[in-house]
């Protein structure tokens, strides 16, 4: 599964397929590209021709091509249906397959396809990997990106141009359209954009005043604008030529010689503008193309990407793309909250941060800006859909409806594209839902301790932890606590001490196992905390693996934990008299450092120093305590701990607190370390060798805070 933006994913596929062939030398590894029109087929059969260098490699069958052989294909889905394909060919006969927009898998045309075929590697290509429908695709690759690159990180690689984005204010008030079924009512809005008179012409008025005032010299524009139905792209047309904007409009019923002389008289400079509908959403390049107008609200975060990407192309001269959205008071449950995360390079700020310090996250070169009243309408609406406990219980009733989907805590957080912490920072799903009268109302004597204890367990990502909990937690009235191994105490111990905020002194004690026991008898909170659970173990997109300490321990390498999971993992088992930023363990002969690299935890800005860094995926640039001396015996100890048995232990984090809970931040383990060298005294500057190397998702935090 590749998750990627634009030709990009074409080229990595070509790329990859290239190097499947290199691991099978003297075979022929024969390809079938599937696409659903006939452009991107063509598209990428000239992507592939170049990375192998090779001008004679596949051929299509698709409209009226028709291919002499059927070793490398090019071929569309219809084709692939109307030809009756798979009764020409072995489930086997293709080792490597390509499958386009891959999003369109749920479809009936794609399932023959992907149930009858058993290649060595199936890759599918999108740009979003959410589904239209809200659904993931990810379950045809077990869950498992292979290559992603977002819509920022492509920009930042120059792989897409940059954007001005302004959010216009718009005159028309939505709050009060029907809603169903996750989106506007399309007639109603089509009625108001084209046949409310004063209303619709007023609007119109608006986007010629806003694109004057937004564009640089209206002369060089080369626009789409998006609209929601053929009568309002009608409408905008002859409104835009009724005042001096040449413009035509184009539907899902065009024509493909229609489209293809649409795309020639914009490019030339014929017309400004092409208002359409149900087109130009994929597959189709006009890299000319440098505004885009978003004339009605768009529901799908995927509708909204693949829009925004038909002017993301890079194109000669072209410097950047002009987005003019025009945003008026919505829906509370349209969500204008994915539409700006999407847009932005750091995913560890809120949407809500973003919007008041002037999108300090947005992709290099570019800049959004939204005009006041929609940047209220937009604060507003984020804070009745999920800044409060009202927002989530509206969204929780209205959930099935919405999504067509059962209501579960993984369907929610998918449907929504929530971090679970989301929800825990106000309350339990469970409670949630009850208060939304979608399940019955429920009293148990854990809900207040574990309601506490989810947004510390919604970051747990060990898979070993994660196992033995599944297996532990259901049975626990059936369980010896007494008679577990000690690599099983030790995990039973993280989770005593995540919940209950303290250690368990013993496994036979009353208290103990009385809190422990009530879980039994809080089983809707019980069943929350399993699906929680699932639901974590099912997002892990790294290999974890022990570290070998002398002992039974359980913590992972790269796995994620708070102060106390890993103290107490360590056998120390008062982990709140833990203060410093170092903890010295003599009978386990460890080093524990908590490094937080944001000591200020303020944002990051050039001018802002910090001590503690990675200097690359193997070395880790760390300062001591400031009354640590170089000839001090701790000093000494961190110098020589090889020589003298001990283990140095690293524990990142990026900010002392939770962006999104306000709660202590959590820890990634990097592992063991070993000195290297050192420069001062009274702090010492240590550099230390990772015994395993820093992975590229958390190289990324670790090294980004270096000044140059």
């Amino acid at each position: 599964m590749v998750a990627a933006t634009g030709t990009g994913k074409t080229v990595i596929s070509a790329l990859d397929y290239k190097r499947f062939c290199k691991q099978h030398p003297g075979k022929v590894c024969r390809l079938l590209f599937v696409a659903h029109r006939e452009e991107i087929l063509r598209q990428s059969l000239y992507t592939f021709r170049a990375v192998l260098k090779d001008a004679n490699f596949g051929e299509l069958f698709v409209g009226s091509y028709r291919p002499e052989g059927i070793g490398h294909l090019f071929l569309s889905i219809q084709t692939f249906n109307s030809q009756n394909f798979a009764a020409k060919t072995a489930p086997d006969f293709y080792d490597y397959i390509v499958v386009d927009e891959f999003h369109h898998a749920a479809a009936p045309t794609y399932q023959k396809l992907l149930s009858y075929y058993q290649p060595q590697i199936l890759l599918g290509l999108t740009a979003t990997p959410e589904r239209m429908d809200g659904k993931s695709v990810l379950p045809y690759f077990n869950n498992r990106i292979a290559a992603e690159i977002r819509l920022p990180e492509a920009i930042d690689h120059k792989l897409l141009c940059p954007f001005q984005y302004f959010g216009v204010t718009d005159t028309v008030d939505l709050n009060t359209l029907k809603w169903s079924a996750g989106g506007y009512d399309k007639g109603e809005l089509s009625n108001l954009y084209t046949l409310s008179g004063a209303v619709a012409n007023r609007r119109a008025d608006l986007v010629v005043s806003s694109l004057l005032k937004y564009v640089t010299d209206i002369d060089e524009v080369k626009g789409l604008g998006f609209c929601v139905s053929i009568e309002h792209a009608e409408f905008m047309c002859r409104y835009f030529n009724d005042h001096g904007i040449p413009a035509i409009f184009l539907t899902g019923k065009s024509t493909d010689e229609e489209r293809k002389t649409a795309k020639g008289r914009l490019v030339s400079g014929e017309v400004r503008f092409i208002f359409v509908v149900d087109i130009y959403n994929e597959g189709v390049d006009i890299p000319e193309v440098n505004t885009v107008l978003f004339l009605r609200p768009t529901e799908s975060l995927t509708i909204f990407l693949q829009q925004l990407g038909r002017g993301l192309r890079l194109a000669e001269n072209k410097e950047c793309l002009t987005v003019l959205d025009f945003i008026g008071q919505a829906n509370k449950r349209y969500n204008f909250e994915d539409k700006f995360a999407a847009l932005l390079s750091n995913t560890t700020r809120s949407v809500t941060r973003e919007i008041k310090d002037g999108f300090v996250s947005a992709p290099k070169g570019c800049y959004i800006q939204l005009e006041k009243k929609a940047a209220k309408y937009i604060l507003d609406n984020i804070r009745a859909s999920y800044g409060n406990t009202v927002g989530l219980v509206s969204r929780a009733a209205s959930f099935a409806e919405d999504s067509g989907l059962d209501l579960t805590l993984a369907n929610f957080l998918d449907y929504y594209h929530l971090d679970p912490r989301a929800i825990y920072k106000f309350s339990s799903f469970s409670r949630i839902c009850a208060r939304a009268d979608v399940i019955a109302d429920f009293s148990e004597p854990l809900e207040e301790v574990l309601t506490k204890a989810f947004a510390r367990l919604a970051v747990v990502d060990s898979q070993r932890w994660i196992r033995f909990l599944l297996d532990l937690l259901p049975r626990l009235d059936n369980v010896d606590f007494a008679t577990l191994d000690e690599l099983e105490q030790r995990m039973l111990q993280m989770f005593y001490v995540t919940v209950w905020g303290k250690a368990a002194e013993s496994w036979t004690s009353d208290e103990v196992l009385d809190n422990l026991y009530a879980l039994s008898d809080s089983p809707v909170l019980l069943g929350e905390l399993l699906d929680l659970l699932r639901y974590r173990y099912e997002q892990i997109d790294f290999i974890d693996e022990p570290v070998e300490l002398g002992f039974d321990c359980p913590l992972d390498l790269h796995c994620t934990y708070t102060r106390d999971q890993l103290l107490v993992a360590l056998d120390f088992l008062k982990p709140a008299t833990v203060r410093e930023g170092v903890k010295w363990l003599p009978e386990k002969h460890l080093d524990v450092f908590f490094v937080t690299l944001n000591k200020a935890d303020k944002d990051y800005s050039p001018t802002t120093m910090y001590h503690d860094y990675s200097i690359n995926e193997n070395l880790f640039h760390w300062q001591s305590q400031s009354t640590t001396a170089a000839d001090s015996p701790t000093g000494q100890r961190y110098i020589h701990h090889w020589e003298r048995g001990s283990k140095v232990l690293l524990f990142v984090r990026e900010f002392k607190a939770d962006r999104i809970t306000g709660g202590a931040e959590a820890y990634t383990f990097l592992g063991t370390a070993n000195y290297v060298k050192h420069s001062g005294s009274r702090p010492m500057n240590i550099t230390w060798e990772l015994d395993r190397p820093i992975p590229a998702k958390f190289l990324k935090k670790t090294n980004k805070l270096v000044v140059g």
